[in-house]
């Protein structure tokens, strides 16, 4: 039975590659639609790099809305020396044609799951928690409709990645993200400590480009772009390709493990703003509140992108 999902994204490389995973893989995801919000780039590019990524895999039926241009409590945090300026630098894509849907994104996500059965939709998050927070905040109702809300956001171990204590996602907006994670509903955390050990190495890109579809191109040259960052700071012999591991969860859950344990988000301090505490030792008698992954199997991993991705 196919999970049936709502993407919020900051498109972002990586957003655009777990995007295309999502839409090569229809028998395992049914995508509902898109919600963009401000996190990579401004809520402009995000929601126009929605839409050009959908027209790249040739979804042009898939609805696209704009959400939150902000987060909740603080100016917008992006990351275009990451990304580049437009968010999606890397290959040349023409301009999206496919229509920006009226309805604002939050609206979208709150009509959705009042629509659709109780547990049947699943929320996946790769940006900012700003859109899931505002629609649990202004319909408290749909909260225990959620079947499950797969994020890439935090980190632990890998301690931060835009500070030296808070993954990007979650410093963003971190009063956003604690709302999500004190919200009862069941968690799957796709942490830094899962996402950098998944390598776009030479030859995994080289694989991507191999495909010799457009998409498979398009991926290649957004790696290209990225990678140079990423690779220069941690010394790696690749980028880590962080959002795909949401979708590829969705797709083939053996290839991650974890603990379910509680996990809370640092709302305070200037010096740890932003911080996921995970409890992975179980040191604290909290409850258990999120399933936070810690490795995967990077090879898997790859292979399933390079084998969906071909598809498009």
């Amino acid at each position: 039975m196919s999970r049936r999902i709502i993407i919020d994204t900051d498109p972002g490389q990586d957003d655009a590659v777990a995007i295309l995973l999502a839409l090569a893989s229809p028998d395992e995801i049914e995508v509902l639609g898109i919600t963009a919000v401000a996190g990579n780039v401004p809520l402009a590019l995000t929601q126009k790099n929605a839409r050009i990524v959908c027209e790249l895999a040739g979804r042009t039926d898939i609805r696209i809305f704009a959400g939150c241009d902000r987060p909740l409590e603080r100016p917008l945090i992006t990351a275009e020396h990451v990304h580049g300026k437009t968010g999606l630098n890397g290959p040349t894509l023409p301009d999206p044609t496919m229509p920006l849907q009226d309805a604002h994104g939050v609206d979208f996500i709150i009509e959705t799951l009042r629509q659709e059965p109780p547990g049947t939709v699943t929320l996946c998050p790769l940006g900012p928690l700003t859109n899931i927070a505002t629609a649990f905040a202004r319909a408290p109702d749909i909260v225990g409709r959620v079947q499950e809300i797969v994020l890439m956001g935090g980190a632990y171990f890998e301690v931060g990645n835009i500070t030296p204590s808070a993954e990007f996602n979650i410093y963003v907006d971190p009063h956003a993200a604690d709302a999500v994670f004190r919200s009862g509903v069941p968690v799957t955390v796709m942490s830094l400590d899962v996402t950098h050990k998944a390598l776009v190495t030479r030859p995994r890109n080289d694989a991507f480009r191999a495909i010799g579809n457009r998409v498979g191109e398009a991926v290649a040259a957004m790696t290209d772009f990225f990678e140079r960052f990423d690779k220069e700071k941690y010394g790696s012999e690749g980028a880590p390709l962080h959002d795909p591991c949401v979708t590829a969860y969705l797709i083939r859950p053996e290839l991650f493990t974890g603990r379910h344990i509680n996990v809370e988000v640092e709302t305070t301090s200037p010096l740890t703003l932003g911080m996921t505490v995970a409890d992975w030792w179980r040191v604290t008698k909290r409850a258990p509140n999120a399933m936070f992954m810690g490795t995967i199997d990077d090879d898997g991993y790859f292979a399933l992108l390079t084998e969906r991705l071909a598809r498009l």
